[in-house]
């Protein structure tokens, strides 16, 4: 549960090959004894170490109190040949009735067979629930693929896929919540959630189409304020203009004005 070792590779594991003193604490498996044949370093959890410890503590007390009984040299420390644990070869008939015991069952709603082996992907799909790394996992597993890590070895409905939606960030869909949310003044939330892609005019600075002549006052001399504009848009189409400030001076009295539209 907390190896992710295989019940050969358990088997496998002597005195020697634990080095539970440093300040990484580690099992060796030797590549005789491992599945890839490769040989690995399986590192342990601070309490797994201590609790190995006193298990070998145990063994050792256990061993010195039989030379005690028989007579025989009383061991200082247990022999580097010492199997950690015993582990029989039925081992399935002990976790059957350990699932018993426990009123879990043998097989799940899925149809699934609960066994030794399946420990190996509570242990995969642990360390995916927990936040480590598929790679980090991959490593963990010591699986030459990590598709095998992540679909194999890992229980999809195990994972919290509701609290993972918990890192997104909240999207308020009104500006009074995302004042509240981010405790900026709605000014300027306004112009983070609504940007101003299609302004509109006041009157004064209304756009709208030239009408063809310019506007001729009653009295000769007069100044005109403006240009008429018509409100209305023109069929015709013309090329892209640009606004004009100011006002234009009239043509004087009688002369016929263009009936171009004015370049500006």
């Amino acid at each position: 549960m907390l190896t992710g070792l295989r019940k050969g590779e358990l088997a496998s594991l002597t005195v020697a090959q634990m080095d539970l003193d440093g300040p990484v604490c580690f099992a060796s498996l030797d590549a005789a004894d491992e599945k890839n044949r490769e040989g690995s370093d399986i590192q342990l959890r601070d309490d797994l170490a201590a609790d190995l410890r006193g298990w070998l503590a145990d063994k050792l007390d256990r061993l010195q109190q039989e030379a005690l009984r028989t007579g025989a040299p009383i061991p200082a420390r247990l022999p580097a040949d010492t199997p950690v644990f015993d582990v029989p070869a039925q081992l399935f008939k002990v976790l059957d009735r350990d699932l018993h015991l426990a009123g879990i069952p043998k097989r799940d709603d899925r149809g699934r067979t609960l066994d030794v082996h399946a420990l190996r992907k509570t242990f995969g799909t642990l360390l995916s629930k927990g936040g480590v790394m598929p790679r980090t996992a991959q490593a963990a597993m010591r699986h030459s693929k990590i598709d095998l890590t992540m679909n194999v070895y890992t229980d999809p409905v195990l994972l919290d896929v509701r609290g993972a939606l918990d890192a997104l960030p909240e999207l308020p869909l009104t500006a009074s919540a995302a004042v509240q949310a981010t405790g900026t003044d709605g000014a300027s939330i306004h112009q983070s959630l609504a940007p101003t892609l299609a302004p509109t005019f006041d009157n004064s600075g209304q756009a709208g189409s030239f009408s063809g002549k310019a506007y001729t006052p009653e009295k000769s001399g007069e100044r005109s304020a403006g240009i008429a504009v018509s409100g209305m848009p023109v069929n015709k189409k013309e090329p892209l203009t640009i606004a004009v400030s100011g006002s234009f001076e009239v043509e004087p009295k009688g002369i016929e004005p263009s009936t171009s539209r004015m370049p500006f």
